[in-house]
């Protein structure tokens, strides 16, 4: 597990976590933890990250901000 990382988004700071070990060009899945709460993003078709587990409640911009913030950290 890494360790924990921050992001403010729309004047709000929120904690995650990277929790997949080996990320790298080839990846598909990423598993994240934000707030307590684990998500796995993937590439859909159009190439671009999405999460499998969002919902009507979830925060869709910060967990599209998170996966920026990763992409662009590991130049995906």
């Amino acid at each position: 597990m890494s360790l924990p990382l921050r992001i403010t988004f729309e004047g709000i700071d929120y904690t995650y976590r990277i929790l997949t070990r080996m990320i790298d060009q080839h990846s598909k899945t990423i598993q994240i933890e934000i707030d307590g709460q684990e998500y796995t993003v993937f590439k859909n078709s159009k190439n671009e990250w999405d999460a499998q587990e969002r919902t009507i409640n979830d925060r869709a911009g910060v967990i599209k901000a998170i996966v920026r913030n990763v992409a662009l950290r590991y130049r995906l």
